[in-house]
């Protein structure tokens, strides 16, 4: 990662983690001024302030700090410090339970609406995408033994519409995490639609990290074929010191002859610091030329490199027939934003779940460097994306501050709870135990999270 892109990475971060906080710190804030509770500051950040304003009957405090990691909402609150007569019945621990729950559960509740909010923009809008129709079927795996061929269109998977790749995807993962069979309806080449039942009962799909999971299954995006022609040659690149020109028609490489451009570029990744006979096709005349591709390394897999753009030309009837959008009116984009989230909600649930038991990884936490590098992926794309990545790290904290875990939200609405069976708070010994053993497992996590990130950084 180039120095632009890591700036662009950290400003996305802060941008990012700076609007989640607000919105989580906004719900705490704003149900609690509904319920009677005078608040005190609002707090987007930790740490030394850098900026501060006071407003409002009740003077609250509005501070932005220097650590973009969180934030909090101080209340008034006997427990933390002496309250004047006047303002006993707008203190926090002076509500009832019930208020107390509601206060303290709209922070997740927010990030949820949130997440609603930006799935229905993003659905309005439209998403546009490209119609899930299979390439190569890699044999053996479970999609071949289920008898799906090249060009099948996948119409449904365990009964879900998959009208792009996109969705076809993410219900591969969402059905594939509790293992055993997913149904795919598939249309052929024919017209004829049929059900292949693929058995996932083998795949340990979550105990590696960055699993191919379409690779897993024996699937793969259907390609149109593009003539492998050199668009442009990088200086002092490997293909530059072999001699390849713009305009060049790629016809053999090693003896082999290449059909389109995605064989080209496998081929070259596929031999870094081999020498190979590379045949090319210049304004009619063949050209032998010979060609070292170079060894590069990212994300722990090294690959071969020569320094060229190739021309992607899809032709145009091929373009649309392949292109589809999922877009819905008013009324349709609100059950469908409504649909995502609860599904990316229950997904990181389940997911959750198979960590504590063992069924998956640790490897598969990521931490705020991870968080980073995506959320300057997604800005760069466009805002479409980078919403839908807010809406998705939204989901994420409703889910993990709903965890029973102490010094979360989850923590405070579970003693909430057994308030409400025992009919009086649990003890402050309690709380305090709790609060270290919360702070023991969300330190522990945070260290698992960052060190993942680091290897990653250097593997």
């Amino acid at each position: 990662m180039n120095f632009l892109a890591v700036i662009e990475s950290i400003i996305a971060f802060i941008v990012a983690i700076g609007v989640l906080v607000t919105i989580h710190e906004f719900g705490h804030f704003w149900v609690a001024r509904k319920m009677g509770v005078k608040v005190l500051r609002f707090s987007v950040g930790f740490g030394k302030p850098l900026w501060t304003i006071t407003a409002g009957a009740d003077q609250t405090e509005y501070v932005v700090a220097c650590i973009p990691l969180g934030g909090y909402v101080k209340m008034l609150d006997e427990r933390e410090a002496e309250v004047a007569g006047q303002d006993l019945d707008r203190a926090f621990n002076r509500k009832s339970v019930w208020r107390r729950f509601a206060i303290v559960a709209a922070g997740p509740l927010f990030n949820f609406l949130f997440a609603i909010f930006a799935y229905y923009l993003i659905y309005l809008a439209g998403v546009a995408g490209i119609k899930p129709v299979i390439g190569e079927v890699t044999n053996p795996s479970p999609a071949y033994s289920a008898g799906v061929q090249s060009q099948d269109t996948i119409l449904s998977i365990n009964g879900v519409e998959t009208p792009s790749w996109e969705k076809a995807r993410f219900t591969l993962l969402e059905e594939s995490v509790d293992g055993g069979i997913i149904t795919l309806e598939v249309q052929g080449l024919d017209k004829q639609i049929s059900e292949k039942t693929l058995d996932i009962s083998g795949l340990r799909l979550l105990q590696d990290e960055q699993i191919d999971l379409m690779g897993e299954l024996g699937l793969s995006m259907w390609r149109p074929d593009i003539p492998p022609v050199i668009d442009e040659v990088i200086p002092e690149g490997a293909a530059a010191a072999a001699g390849l020109m713009a305009e060049d028609k790629i016809v053999a490489l090693n003896g082999q002859s290449i059909v389109n451009v995605y064989q080209w570029v496998n081929l070259i990744r596929a031999h870094p610091g081999q020498m190979l006979r590379l045949v090319v096709l210049r304004e009619g005349v063949k050209v032998t030329l010979q060609i070292s591709p170079r060894l590069r390394e990212e994300n722990g897999s090294s690959y071969g490199f020569i320094g060229v753009k190739n021309r992607i030309e899809i032709p145009e009837d091929i373009r649309r027939e392949m292109e589809v959008v999922e877009r819905y009116g008013p009324i349709g984009a609100l059950g469908a934003a409504l649909d995502k989230t609860w599904r990316m909600s229950w997904l990181t649930l389940k997911v959750l779940g198979k960590l504590v038991v063992g069924e998956a990884s640790i490897k598969n936490l990521s931490g705020p460097i991870t968080i980073a590098k995506y959320a300057g992926i997604s800005a760069r794309i466009g805002f479409e994306q980078f919403l839908g990545f807010l809406a998705i790290i939204s989901i994420s904290l409703g889910v993990l501050n709903l965890l029973p875990v102490p010094l979360l939200d989850g923590g405070h609405l579970f003693y909430y709870l057994i308030e409400m069976i025992k009919g009086s708070p649990v003890s402050e010994t309690t709380e305090l135990i709790g609060q270290k053993i919360g702070m023991a497992l969300l330190f522990g996590l945070m260290s698992i999270a960052i060190y993942n990130d680091l290897l990653r950084l250097v593997a």
